[in-house]
C-alpha cells in the first residue's frame, strides 16, 4: 500500500516517519462498477483518489437530467467539493463506472496531515489550482464551442477512457443529447 500512497503524493519529497503519518491515515477501498461512493444529500467527509477504474461525479437537475461534472481515472482525485470545504451536504453524485480502487482521504486526515507536514498543503494547494483552471477552461468552451468542438476537446483530454464508458455519460458531460453525439460521430467517422 505504500507505493499507492506515494503515487498519491507523487512529487513531495517525505521522510520516512512522514510517509508512515501518512500512511496511518489513510485507506484502501475497493469498489464494484455500479457503487455509489456518494449521493446528494450525503455528508461529504471524504475526497478519493483514483487507483485504477473511473469514477463519474454527477448532479441531477430538477427534471431529473443527469449532468456529469468531472470523470475521474488513475492518479485523479474526486469529491463533492464544493461540500468538502463548505462542511455541507452532496449535490453530487459520484458512482463508480468501473471496477475502482480509491485511497480514501478524510478532511479531518487532510488538516491533521497538512499541520503536521505543510509540504503536502502546498502539494494540495498546487493541484487545486489546477483544477480549477481546468474547470474554468471546461465552462469557457461549454459557453464557446459547438457540439462537435467540445466532443474533439473530449477525446483529446479522456483519450484513455473514452472506449470504456456509455454514450449517455459523454453526452451528459458535454451538456449535449446522445442524439447530437451519435450523429457527431457518423460525421466524423465519414472524414
Amino acid at each position: 500500500m505504500e507505493d499507492l500512497i506515494k503515487a498519491a503524493f507523487n512529487g513531495v519529497d517525505l521522510t520516512e516517519e512522514e510517509w508512515q503519518f501518512i500512511k496511518a491515515r489513510i485507506a484502501l477501498q475497493h469498489f464494484k462498477k455500479g457503487d455509489i461512493l456518494l449521493k446528494e444529500k450525503d455528508e461529504v467527509l471524504t475526497q478519493y483518489y483514483v487507483i485504477e477504474g473511473c469514477l463519474r461525479s454527477f448532479f441531477i437537475d430538477t427534471h431529473e437530467r443527469e449532468h456529469t461534472l468531472q470523470f475521474a481515472i488513475h492518479d485523479w482525485w474526486i469529491s463533492d467539493y464544493t461540500a468538502y470545504f463548505d462542511a455541507s451536504t452532496a449535490i453530487l453524485t459520484i458512482e463508480c463506472i468501473q471496477d475502482t480502487t480509491v485511497l480514501e482521504l478524510s478532511r479531518i486526515t487532510q488538516k491533521e496531515v497538512f499541520e503536521k507536514i505543510p509540504k503536502v498543503e502546498s502539494f494540495f494547494r498546487d493541484k487545486l489550482e489546477h483544477s480549477f483552471g481546468a474547470f474554468q477552461q471546461r465552462i469557457i468552451n461549454n459557453l464557446s464551442k459547438t457540439a462537435k468542438e467540445k466532443y474533439l476537446d473530449f477525446l483529446t483530454s479522456h483519450k484513455q477512457i473514452e472506449k470504456h464508458i456509455k454514450n449517455y455519460h459523454i453526452a451528459s458531460y458535454l451538456g449535449i443529447t446522445t442524439e447530437s453525439l451519435s450523429r457527431i460521430r457518423r460525421e466524423l467517422a465519414k472524414q
